[in-house]
């Protein structure tokens, strides 16, 4: 059973930044691809960014590419997410989620629908 705890969100100013924490159990992370989506009040789940098994390859949406970096630990069994430059429009419930996106045409509401996501982090972006 896939279980996925975030922390780390909070409030930033515009321009700041946090780091948010995923840890895993579960499922063997080392060979899952994982992802951070997010949604804000209102608005359709969008994809932020995703991790290949190998660490390094990586991939963002076009909102958060520059300023966001995803990253792993598979010995620790977390995943992170480095939020950088913050902007108002950033606020938003981030989750962790054991799928795969690697561009923004696939949906991530069917990708990554909600047996494969945590609880979610909630992250404020306000002067």
């Amino acid at each position: 059973e896939v279980h996925l705890v975030e922390s780390g969100g909070g409030l930033a100013q515009p321009g700041g930044s946090l780091t948010l924490s995923c840890a895993a159990s579960g499922f063997p992370f080392s060979a899952s691809a994982m992802s951070w989506v997010r949604q804000a009040p209102g608005k359709a789940l969008e994809w932020v960014a995703s991790i290949h098994t190998n660490r390094v390859t990586t991939y963002y949406s076009t909102s958060v590419d520059g300023r966001f970096t995803v990253s792993r630990d598979n010995a620790k069994n977390t995943l992170y997410l480095q939020l950088d430059s913050l902007e108002t429009e950033d606020t938003a419930t981030y989750y962790c989620a054991k799928c795969f996106i690697y561009q923004m045409q696939i949906d991530p509401v069917s990708r990554c629908p909600p047996d494969t996501r945590g609880q979610g982090t909630q992250v404020t972006v306000s002067p």
